[in-house]
């Protein structure tokens, strides 16, 4: 066989050192929008069998073939283009001198393997992924898991060992004549080995207070997106206004600055479409939203309406707003989906649209029963999405080029086989079924809108829609539009009869409901419409339906429910002195008395009986807190990494915690804490969720958490309730109730040892469309079977107890 000889070693320039020459494979695995893929690849890492291929050395791949690694060489202009590279693998060793620091970029790649680190990739080749490593003296070794087709590879030195990264910059427009006090966001990189402290970064500016920003410890060879506040008068003599970055390293000793950048906005009159940031509940982030302000036709006028506008794959929300004219009736809000692609509009990406919504509502004093949503192609699924799941927020939807759901056009598969802990877990993902939760489309006016020549998103997905509607909704409207393709100009999302069918509704108010359906999938997605509200189910995340009618002269309700063990109604709409009587699966019981704050009742299913019950403690599973697993990703999440383990485990809970801190941050413009358990105090900050990466033998902040929990994990072993299961190769994700919290969460990324930790490293967690219940167990083997190997699944009951709750075991531990 013939070595592939890394390139000799090599002086840095400015322009930094392309990679052109390694071996390349295909795997045959599977990676497919699914909880578990195949990968013999990523089988030997986890193994502790990698080694270093050479040209000719086949691989026995996931789909029974045999593989061969390939000599790949890069075009004139550094790109890798052979066809292997579309889901498989490519390998550049790169010799180095010495030890030393360089910056590595790359694009068109998922993920890299740094000397055996995972470091994030930039699969969509935005240029925004500078990455700084570490390299050893002699051959380092580069495994890049490829994933459209491209790949560039670059090694630059650092300019300075500690740095402002404009490259990536989240920052609004300022607003002429207003005081502009907003949020903005740049990358910090730490290029040395050290955690970094001390560090502070003012903003100063002409016309504008100088702000100061105190960056939280950097992690050894990492990026960060650090966020801080601009101030200025909004006065200028033009329409750009520069603020001055200066990054310091600052202590009682010194004052040291360390590196400097200049922020050019722009300023806009305040009707004017721009942009503007906030900070988020979700990860403690800076984002931003663009706006089409309205142009009322009067100073005095009543409330504005608001159309939520959900963008494309690809576009960014400021484009978004600018395809649209202003209107006199109506401000034009893009949130961002956190990211051009993001999550397609779901998990983060629906609560990102939704913080959106409730900020720009507030801050411009909407009327809340005109609010619309909208979007195209990627966001048209995402009208279809947002709209099924939280059907009351709005009165009317028009999706334009809209996608069904992944089952429908996105590489999401159905599972249809027999294996129950298979299906299982696939109903994680249930949330994502946008047909599941369809009869909440009665809730709306809608419009579909869609080009019978769409080479992008077929028009049967537009066809599918009208189809299932045509069953039970009989005042939607539909159009396709002769001879257009996939975007055929701004008229295909500033379509006069969008907004004129918008201008027709108005979300009703409660005391004129008489009669509501509703599905949710997950109430703590979703968990009501109006006055009525489903908060547990008696099989998590299967879908669970109420249809309640209300007779106000009676006054009564009539209730049939399907997978609720408990609902509220709300009864502050009733101008009644009596209580109603409520018929809930043909039981009568008389309402005792509500809630004197909030005017609610509760009812709790026990068995077949439904009865009245006080309000349930929030320690157990509701609307604040449900699961499955990922919703631990939230409420200003921290990560946190074992470090009482051996100096092998540290180090994998270390780079992992930063693997996945990089990839939130690629995939959601995220800004995640880091840092290790010997500095994280649980009696502080107890409503932060908190995900642990190692195991009760590594994590001295375990007890602490999860003394109480009934999944255990140490070194060797796996407790889910009375059951065990042996060996160093086992892996488990699950999340608990934080203690002391009404709404955090503690999710935990475990292993039994070295190959069980390496097997959560590429767990596609933040992937939309793909979920885990609320605990799952699985070993080595599913890289070679994918889920069908998981050994076990569950969801908790609705105390968070296994006894109570809906779990699967596999039959033989192998």
């Amino acid at each position: 066989m013939l070595l592939v000889a890394a390139p000799a070693p090599a002086a840095p320039s400015e322009q930094g050192i392309v990679l052109r020459e390694g071996l390349g494979i295909g795997t045959g695995g599977s990676r497919a929008r699914t909880a578990f893929h195949t990968d013999p690849i990523e089988a030997l890492i986890v193994s502790g069998k990698w080694s270093r291929p050479q040209a000719g050395d086949t691989l026995s791949s996931a789909d029974g073939t045999n593989r061969v690694w390939e000599t790949v060489t890069a075009r004139e202009d550094g790109s890798f283009t052979n066809s292997l590279l579309r889901g498989g693998y490519v390998y550049l060793p790169f010799v180095s001198n010495s030890e030393q620091t360089f910056i590595l970029e790359a694009q068109g790649h998922t993920m890299v393997y740094v000397n055996g680190e995972p470091r994030t990739g930039d699969p969509y080749s935005n240029g925004s992924v500078a990455l700084p490593v570490r390299l050893n003296r002699g051959t380092n070794e580069f495994l890049f898991a490829a994933g459209r087709g491209a790949l560039h590879v670059k090694l630059i030195p650092p300019a300075k060992p500690l740095s402002i990264d404009l490259r990536d910059t989240t920052a609004p427009d300022l607003v002429i004549g207003q005081k502009n006090e907003m949020p903005a966001a740049v990358i910090v990189v730490n290029s040395t080995t050290n955690f970094v402290r001390d560090l502070v970064l003012t903003v100063s500016s002409r016309g504008g207070k100088t702000t100061t920003t105190v960056i939280s410890s950097l992690l050894p060879l990492s990026t960060r997106k650090v966020g801080f506040s601009l101030n200025h008068s909004g006065k200028s003599d033009s329409n750009r206004v520069e603020f001055a970055l200066t990054l310091i390293m600052k202590n009682s000793r010194r004052e040291e600055p360390l590196d400097s950048a200049t922020l050019n906005l722009r300023l806009r009159a305040a009707d004017e479409k721009r942009k503007e940031t906030f900070v988020s509940n979700i990860d403690g982030s800076v984002q931003y939203f663009g706006i089409t302000p309205a142009r009322p036709l009067t100073r005095n006028h009543p409330p504005l309406a608001l159309v939520l506008t959900v963008h494309g794959a690809g576009v960014e929300g400021q484009g978004q707003a600018d395809a649209y004219a202003p209107k006199t009736w109506a401000h034009i809000v893009a949130p961002t989906n956190r990211r051009p692609y993001g999550f397609d509009w779901e998990d983060w990406g629906r609560r990102d649209a939704v913080e959106v919504l409730d900020i720009a509502m507030k801050k411009y004093g909407t009327d809340p029963r005109q609010t619309y949503l909208t979007g195209h192609s990627m966001g048209g699924h995402g009208t279809w999405q947002i709209g099924a799941t939280l059907p009351d927020r709005f009165a009317a939807i028009a999706p334009s080029a809209g996608w069904i759901s992944f089952f429908s056009y996105a590489g999401g598969r159905r599972y249809e086989g027999t294996n129950a802990l298979h299906k299982l877990i696939q109903r994680a993902a249930n949330s994502s079924d946008t047909l599941a939760m369809a009869s909440n489309y009665l809730h709306h006016g809608i419009y579909i809108l869609h080009g019978d020549a769409d080479d992008n998103v077929p028009v049967s997905e537009a066809r599918k829609m009208r189809e299932v509607l045509g069953k039970f909704h009989h005042a939607f409207d539909y159009h396709e539009q002769p001879g257009a393709g996939h975007w055929w100009g701004n008229g295909c999302v500033d379509w006069p009869p969008i907004f004129d069918l918008f201008s027709h509704h108005k979300i009703p108010t409660d005391e004129s409901l008489t009669a509501i359906h509703f599905t949710t999938l997950n109430p703590g997605a979703s968990s009501s419409s109006h006055w009525i509200a489903i908060e547990a189910q008696q099989h998590d995340l299967d879908p669970s339906t109420v249809d309640a009618h209300y007779e106000p002269n009676a006054p009564s309700f009539k209730v049939i429910t399907e997978n609720v063990v408990r609902m509220t109604l709300d009864l502050t709409h009733l101008n009644q002195s009596r209580p109603p009587v409520v018929e809930l699966d043909g039981q009568k019981i008389s309402v005792i008395t509500t809630n004197v704050i909030s005017k609610k009742v509760w009812f709790t299913r026990n068995g077949e009986t439904w009865i009245q019950s006080q309000p349930p403690s929030l320690t157990m599973k509701g609307p604040h807190r449900y699961g499955p697993f990922k919703e631990a990703f939230y409420h200003k999440m921290l990560f946190v990494y074992g470090t009482k383990g051996s100096p092998e485990e540290t180090a994998w809970a270390f780079s992992k915690a930063r693997f996945d801190a990089e990839a939130f941050w690629y995939r959601g413009n995220g800004s995640i804490d880091v840092i290790p358990d010997s500095e994280f105090d649980p009696t502080k900050e107890k409503d932060r969720s908190v995900i642990l990466y190692g195991n009760a033998d590594t994590l001295t902040s375990w007890n602490a958490l999860l003394a109480d929990s009934p999944v255990q994990v140490r070194r060797g072993q796996i407790r889910v309730g009375q059951r065990e299961f042996h060996g160093d190769n086992l892996a488990t994700l699950f999340l608990r109730p934080r203690p002391g919290s009404d709404i955090a969460s503690v999710g935990i990324v475990a292993g039994t040892g070295l190959s069980g930790f390496k097997l959560t490293d590429r767990i596609p967690y933040f992937s939309a469309g793909v979920a885990y219940p609320d605990c799952t167990v699985f070993n080595t083997e599913v890289l070679a079977k994918g889920t069908d190997a998981v050994l076990a699944a569950g969801f908790f009951g609705p105390d968070w107890s296994i006894e109570k709750g809906e779990f699967l075991f596999k039959v033989h531990n192998d």
